[in-house]
């Protein structure tokens, strides 16, 4: 990895343009020796200059640790020579592996109990991006590898067994599709089997739908394919406090990461100054995490939790704060956190020397 922590910065479209700067704020913060690179990329970078993601953001990728990202505003219908900012810097990079953690936030709304790990395969499926239409016909293709399905798969099985996981459930729908999603289901339980220590669980994707909505609980680790990834990983959210709060990680064999807010542009209220920024800020702890600086990660996620505790929330969650009044309560609460910290150093320290 370079040296020194080198963290490229790209707000993206409507409210990442609010949301990712606040987040830099917090990194600074705790990770003053970061060197944050500012880079283009979304639609809006897309009309002005032609690319969705120019040559210099890509380079600017390439040359450091990891990369936040905050949104991009995708058209609903086709735009002459427009890919997605997010789509393009994934296939890049080969960042196969996309990872939700989704774990109950001190909220009314989110369910108790719930701490499930979603691991996507992040390259494939119908997000291939081959469609073609014909008369009154549209076409797309699903493509499913075994490649991809026994990378992403020995991705799900590492981070199980470093997080002290124990059940994979695999979900598929091998019934109605059986050569696509019966090969991943069939390469995900060879290399999960090779883990002695890891259980092995299958699921339709709509009996999964049904218990992440009613029973989410049951889960511990959920690996699938793509378009089935995305949607489960919202309904996980959707039970643990919203979109408005929940992060990604984009993770590759090598080279940089990309992390990002799973919200979108939500350009009806871009510019007014009430987005939320918790979900870039968990989603900066795990890039802190991913990058090495554990106390930092960990100084930061106890922040966001305080933050929640103490009622400071934007209007998608029920409350009435600006960002930047949630952004002075996380900070307050990540100075209150390291003063504990050094504290309990301190006593520590003393004890010993006794």
């Amino acid at each position: 990895m370079p040296t020194p922590l080198r963290i490229c910065i790209i707000p993206g479209d409507g409210i990442g343009q609010e949301v990712v700067p606040a987040a830099a704020r917090v990194i600074r913060r705790l990770v003053p020796h970061a060197d944050l690179v500012p880079a283009d990329a979304g639609f809006a970078c897309f009309e002005r200059t032609g690319q969705a993601v120019p040559q210099a953001t890509m380079t600017a990728i390439a040359g450091c640790n990891a990369t936040l990202f905050g949104a991009t505003a995708s058209p609903s219908t086709p735009v002459p020579g427009y890919r997605s900012a997010i789509v393009t810097m994934r296939r890049h990079f080969r960042l196969f592996g996309c990872i939700r953690h989704s774990r109950s936030l001190p909220l009314a709304d989110a369910r108790p109990g719930i701490d499930v790990l979603v691991v996507r395969e992040n390259t494939e499926g119908l997000y291939v991006g081959r469609e073609t239409a014909y008369g009154d016909y549209a076409e797309a293709t699903r493509l499913i590898s075994a490649s991809a399905s026994r990378r992403v798969a020995e991705l799900a099985c590492r981070l199980a067994e470093e997080s002290g996981r124990r059940r994979i459930t695999i979900v598929h729908k091998a019934n109605i599709l059986p050569q696509t999603c019966g090969l991943f289901r069939d390469t995900a339980r060879s290399v999960i089997s090779a883990h002695p220590g890891l259980e092995i669980e299958e699921m339709l994707v709509d009996t999964a739908a049904m218990h992440l909505a009613v029973n989410p609980g049951r889960f511990d680790v959920i690996l699938t394919t793509n378009l089935f990834g995305d949607i489960l990983s919202d309904i996980a959210a959707g039970v643990t406090g919203g979109l408005g709060v929940a992060a990604s990680a984009n993770i590759g064999e090598a080279g940089p990461a990309v992390f990002e807010p799973v919200h979108g542009s939500a350009p009806d209220i871009a510019g007014r100054g009430v987005a939320n920024p918790i979900a870039t800020l968990r989603a900066t702890a795990l890039l802190l995490q991913y990058c090495g600086e554990h106390d930092a990660a960990q100084v930061l996620e106890r922040a966001i939790d305080r933050s929640l505790e103490s009622a400071i929330r934007t209007p998608d969650l029920g409350g009435t704060a600006t960002t930047e009044d949630v952004m002075q309560a996380v900070l307050q609460s990540i100075d209150g956190v390291m003063r504990e910290t050094e504290q309990m150093v301190s006593v520590a320290a003393e004890g010993a020397r006794r």
